[in-house]
């Protein structure tokens, strides 16, 4: 499927993002491990979250619907079912990394895999941390799904993360509630926290110091939980807002937790004129509505301890990158080379492509702005985040922009192109 995205001017209105999709997933997870019954509002209508779903009902979780609103019956950490066939994670590396954590604790044997692009992504970060703990995992050659786990008992570990990964960080914590003694994690610079904000919510002897981390065995408790709006969809439009000459949206109770805040403060320094407002706390996550404005854009660079804390935006900071003043520099952001696709090569592609001046690094992007944009047709690989990125460059661009592959939206934000045309947007099909 494509979409051909024509200029716009004009962008005002107000939109409700879906639910935040890392929290979706940890909810689903956590409450299935739980005692009790975990209800979950709001929850993410993704094909990720939706997969997560599946492969906890394959281990024989019940799971009850009401609209957005998701029961979970747990079973405690050690009644699993054993899934008659492979756990299908699709596009979802949190989904694989996650239940491996709880996986690699059972007592039966769980195959995990995924659709072609996830079979492309390196497990070997998860690989190696769990078979130090004890676990029997097997992969392809060099460490890539599907991955065959053989439950068993483990021992917990003092573990150096060599790059910072909530997802990585988030097995292994799994994989320590499960275990003997503790585990302990070190991670080279935050990363997003959601995991050890519900955990602990949800009764789990975790301690926190810094950037370490620790954990033992114990048993969760089901919760009630509202999930926020979640940013990185937020994000697109935000940008929008800022890009047109006459652009005002307003994005109610969206999380704002500081360690995936990273793209509101750079837009910040770049100049934004955003405000944030009704600020609260929600089921443990900062929560706050975001109106954003017509924006002059300054160049500013991206890297360092920030990358973790807005890898999934970059995307989109690339596309503000070509209207901004000056050069921008991204480093430090190779980890984008092994998302749903190379983010990093196809941004420069296709940016350059649209007019833009942009240099490809080993580890990021040099964009030097503002240019005018042109239409132009636009190759994401099936990456939503690349579709929705694009987007929003045609908004600005000179004649129409065709995405390819625009169905991947599902992905995360189902409703992306809807919220595009509630605001004005022509987006034809």
């Amino acid at each position: 499927m494509y979409i051909d995205i024509k200029p716009c001017a004009a962008l005002r209105g107000t939109v409700r993002v879906p639910g935040d999709k890392s929290i979706s997933h940890r909810a689903a997870i956590f409450g299935a491990i739980a005692k009790g019954v975990t209800r979950i509002a709001n929850i993410n209508d993704g094909l990720d979250v939706s997969r997560t779903l599946t492969c906890l009902t394959k281990l024989g979780v019940d799971l009850s619907f009401d609209g957005r609103k998701v029961y979970i019956n747990g079973k405690g950490y050690f009644d699993l079912a054993k899934p008659t066939d492979a756990l299908d994670a699709g596009n979802s590396g949190t989904t694989m990394r996650l239940l491996a954590g709880i996986l690699a604790a059972q007592d039966f044997t769980t195959t995990i895999t995924g659709d072609d692009s996830l079979q492309r992504r390196p497990m070997q970060r998860i690989i190696e941390p769990l078979r130090r703990m004890g676990a029997d995992i097997t992969s392809n050659d060099g460490g890539f799904p599907p991955l065959r786990i053989r439950g068993g008992e483990l021992d917990g570990i003092d573990y150096v993360m060599p790059i910072a990964s909530a997802q990585v960080k988030s097995c292994l914590l799994l994989a320590g509630l499960g275990a003997w003694g503790t585990t302990t994690i070190h991670e080279p610079a935050p990363s997003r926290d959601h995991s050890e904000r519900l955990l602990r919510t949800m009764g789990a002897l975790l301690s926190k110091q810094g950037n370490t981390i620790s954990i033992r065995a114990g048993e969760l408790r089901g919760i009630d939980l509202q999930v926020p709006g979640d940013l990185s969809s937020a994000a697109f439009l935000v940008a929008a807002a800022l890009l047109m000459p006459d652009g005002e949206i307003n994005l109610p109770q969206v999380g704002i937790n500081p360690t995936r805040s990273g793209f509101l403060e750079v837009v910040e320094k770049m100049g934004a004129r955003l405000r944030l407002f009704e600020t609260c706390d929600v089921g443990g996550e900062p929560v706050a509505s975001i109106r954003a404005e017509s924006s002059r854009l300054t160049a500013t660079e991206i890297s360092g301890s920030l990358i973790p804390r807005l890898i999934d935006e970059i995307p989109i900071l690339a596309v503000l990158a070509t209207q901004a003043q000056g050069q921008t520099t991204i480093r430090d952001a190779a980890e984008l080379r092994v998302k749903e696709s190379d983010r990093l090569h196809l941004l420069a592609v296709n940016l350059r492509n649209m007019g833009a001046a942009v240099e490809e690094t080993a580890d990021g992007l040099l964009i030097n702005g503002p240019v005018s944009l042109r239409g132009a047709d636009i190759t994401t690989a099936g990456d939503h985040r690349l579709v929705m990125a694009f987007a929003i460059a045609g908004l600005v661009a000179q004649g129409a922009t065709r995405i390819q592959d625009a169905e991947s939206v599902a992905v995360s934000y189902p409703g992306f192109f809807d919220a595009l045309r509630s605001l004005g947007v022509d987006c034809g099909e």
